[in-house]
């Protein structure tokens, strides 16, 4: 809530008011970025750098269907496709692009169907069913872990609103809102919680309101914070050679060359 009201305490000191921020120490969270796909070939990135010190790690992340279409993200996924990186590139399968819908944004029927394309394992899953959603990522995070490359998971849903706050989404039909109304992913989870007998009704209106009583304190904490000062403006926005980064997983593992001596006979072969 400070960083959206750019208040000094906020992650980023006021210098940014979106929640483009992430915790790569503890979270392993990068941050994202605001060009839809962009993200992909930074975490195919990252799961190289992880390769190169001796670690198959599994890089999740996410695009809208329209952002699969942006050449980010082909590029990002098919170098990790490639490399058999451990990237698994959830597509979330909204209806529509901000005010275009699918069918008039690709031909295949099913956005998974691009995963034949890249040579990777795709599947489709109910995305209001968090069931369905958690078994399928976590299946492919394994294949991560094992070395197995890329997975693409299409998940079929409805964004409920417009593509921002300036956007009423009233090119959509009233009937899909109502459709998918019904499948509200948090209303299925809790009433299959309670009919698993995992939750009761008293437990789950205390997690309701514990969680609303944290928002409340939360905001009257961002609230009354203070403002960034004018001159601590330029403060915190480049880096400097004092600045660190330690290998997370271990030294990399690359072979060296060494180098020719001066006047030795050169392997470059030149062509007229």
């Amino acid at each position: 809530m400070m960083q959206y009201m750019a208040k000094a305490d906020a992650p980023t000191g006021g210098r940014d008011a979106g929640s483009h921020f992430g915790d790569k120490h503890q979270r392993h969270i990068a941050a994202p970025i605001s060009m839809l796909g962009d993200l992909i070939p930074v975490l195919a990135g990252v799961a190289l750098g992880a390769r190169l010190q001796g670690k198959n790690i599994a890089c999740l992340t996410w695009v809208g269907d329209g952002g699969q279409s942006t050449g980010p993200t082909y590029e990002g996924f098919n170098f990790a496709a490639v490399q058999k990186l451990g990237v698994v590139l959830i597509v979330e399968n909204n209806l529509w692009a901000y005010s275009t819908p699918v069918d008039r944004q690709v031909a295949c029927k099913d956005l998974a169907d691009r995963a034949i394309g890249y040579g990777v394992p795709g599947f489709i899953v109910d995305g209001t069913d968090p069931n369905q959603v958690y078994d399928v990522t976590y299946e492919a995070a394994q294949r991560s872990y094992a070395g197995e490359g890329a997975t693409l998971i299409e998940a079929k849903m409805m964004r409920m609103r417009g593509h921002a706050m300036h956007d009423a989404a009233a090119y959509v039909p009233k009937a899909y809102f109502e459709y998918w109304k019904k499948r509200d992913p948090i209303t299925r989870m809790e009433e299959y919680l309670l009919k698993k007998s995992w939750l009761t009704e008293k437990e789950n209106g205390g997690l309701v309101e514990s969680v609303q009583r944290e928002i409340d304190e939360d905001r009257e904490i961002a609230d009354s914070s203070p403002y960034p000062e004018g001159h601590l403006a330029a403060e915190r926005v480049f880096c400097d050679n004092s600045i660190q980064i330690p290998f997370l997983y271990g030294k990399p593992k690359v072979k060296t060359v060494e180098k020719k001596k001066a006047g030795a006979a050169s392997d470059v072969a030149h062509f007229r």
